[in-house]
């Protein structure tokens, strides 16, 4: 059981979308206790929890206030030790956000540490004095739009927040923040939880010299819609102090047998990061944005993949399509569906066909698209700053849809972001037990990996294939994706005979036709076959 995380399939849940058991319209922790049965039918071995600390709510539970206790409007601790035991009681393991690289600027050491410069946690947080001209030291940005610095009239210094003003970033230099960020993990190790996601995990450690970062250097067909995105980030994050305190995390989580996570937050080498974090000693997995853009070719894929595996072959990845940032998969990628459905279920089975674990995002099952919504219904403070494009993360947040009653089952009173027609089509009672729908395609492919030794723990060989057509070998299973609208004929030089679920297969003597959107997988024997 020691390495029950790897190759694992993890469901992401959004607490405030999932499942609203009291009717004020946000969701909460018995929500998702009651809904856990759901998740346990649908065949995935983790539920992943985003933050359900204490928080003003700035960045929607991303600014903690209180580390080691749950917001009310989410339930209590009591709740939470439900949730746990529910979920194992239905063989689900849990692992729940951590967002440890800032707080909130209402946490109380933030309070204490802008008192004075000589207080007991004055040097917690990253604060340094401006310029001789009165400027921030250095050029670094936030994420969320203007300066990654802010200026303080307690301290007469600046503090650094690489998201919003209100989240001002710990200074990890400073030892005694890590054994209290240790001591955070331990609270929830002790309350069962089974791992961690490690929030923004590249973003622990500052440049000590505060060196300014240099412009992006890539040659971009398109420039940014966000500045931040026009620097190489080698000096507010991605610094090498990173990894000896990931091997701290990772002894503590030894001692219990808990699993990691981390997000690795970067446009640049986020590949190489994975490999570098999840090194022997380290954090077990590390997924990152490198599969959630609009490309959608076999190279796309294959490169990211064989990238990992050949710069980091004793790390591991947790590949995902899209998450709570991120516009979701099927509205991405659209201009290559033959329908809507049919792009969803091919999705489903081409990720859940990678090696390493995988990381499937609340409503992907459902084929579920983003909600299109209004200036005036934003929450998001990143799609407010940004309007109108990058259109933000509120069009992926919408909230789970169970049926297609008002609300869509999700709560009885106004939910706390609209759900609308085109999502409500897409609802979890239409599709149970439907065959043919993308939530029966899923259970179907969840099943298929969960039975496969070669989907769970295999090598992947890539095969040379014509455009668009991705090809791959898991142990005995070749698996075969038409990435484009047409239909494809392929020459198939070896044995082999269909295993598993389809779309648009057909296998003749010597030759193999996959419809437009198609998917299949042949069980071979023998060589490694040829495709043409």
């Amino acid at each position: 059981m020691g390495d029950w995380w790897k190759g694992a399939v993890t469901y992401q849940v959004y607490p405030r979308s999932f499942q609203d058991s009291n009717g004020d319209g946000v969701g909460d922790l018995p929500g998702i206790t009651a809904r856990l049965p759901y998740l346990a039918g649908l065949g995935v071995d983790v539920v992943w929890l985003s933050p359900v600390f204490r928080s003003p709510m700035k960045d929607m539970g991303y600014d903690v206030s209180d580390y080691i206790d749950i917001d009310p409007v989410f339930g209590t601790l009591a709740d939470f030790d439900r949730l746990i035991a529910t979920a194992h009681d239905l063989g689900l393991k849990v692992i729940i956000d951590q967002v440890i690289s800032h707080s909130s600027d209402q946490h109380p050491f933030f309070t204490e540490s802008r008192a004075s410069r000589d207080n007991p946690r004055a040097d917690w947080y990253v604060w340094v004095d401006p310029d001789h001209d009165g400027t921030p030291p250095t050029n670094w940005l936030s994420v969320f739009g203007g300066p990654g610095w802010t200026w303080d009239g307690r301290r007469r210094q600046f503090y650094m927040h690489n998201f919003l003003t209100s989240q001002p970033d710990f200074n990890y230099h400073n030892p005694e923040v890590q054994d209290w960020a240790l001591s955070v993990l331990r609270f929830w190790l002790e309350r069962g939880v089974d791992g961690f996601r490690f929030d923004t995990v590249n973003y622990y450690f500052h440049d000590r010299k505060l060196r300014d970062n240099p412009a992006d250097w890539r040659d971009l067909a398109d420039p940014p819609d966000n500045p931040y995105d026009m620097q190489d980030h080698l000096f507010d994050k991605n610094r090498p102090e990173n990894l000896a305190w990931l091997s701290r995390i990772r002894a503590l989580l030894d001692d219990y047998g808990a699993a990691s996570v981390g997000e690795v937050g970067d446009t640049h080498r986020a590949i190489q990061m994975m490999g570098d974090y999840t090194a022997p000693g380290r954090l077990h997995q590390c997924y990152s944005f490198e599969m959630f853009g609009r490309s959608f070719t076999p190279g796309y894929f294959r490169d990211r993949i064989e990238a990992f595996f050949s710069g980091a072959p004793q790390g591991w990845p947790m590949w995902a399509f899209a998450n709570h940032d991120v516009p979701r998969q099927v509205t991405r990628w659209l201009p290559y569906a033959v329908d809507q459905g049919s792009l969803a279920k091919l999705a489903g089975a081409l990720l859940l066909s990678f090696e390493g674990s995988i990381c499937l995002w609340e409503g992907e099952e459902l084929g579920q698209t983003d909600t299109e919504l209004s200036f005036e219904e934003l929450t998001d403070p990143q799609g407010i700053a940004f309007w109108p494009a990058p259109v933000g993360r509120d069009n992926t947040r919408t909230p789970m849809v169970w049926d297609a009653s008002a609300n869509g089952g999700f709560t009885t009173g106004t939910p706390w972001l609209p759900v609308k027609a085109p999502q409500l089509a897409r609802n979890v009672a239409a599709q149970e037990g439907a065959q043919g729908s993308v939530l029966e395609s899923y259970r179907a492919m969840l099943a298929f990996r969960r039975a496969e030794a070669g989907l769970r723990a295999g090598k992947t060989t890539f095969l040379t294939a014509p455009d668009p057509v991705l090809a791959f070998l898991r142990g005995d299973l070749l698996c075969l994706f038409n990435l484009g609208k047409e239909a494809v004929s392929l020459r198939l030089d070896g044995e082999g005979s269909q295993a598993g679920p389809s779309q648009g297969l057909g296998l003749t003597p010597g030759a193999v036709r996959l419809d437009g959107n198609g998917f299949g997988f042949l069980r071979i024997t023998g060589g490694i076959p040829g495709l043409s």
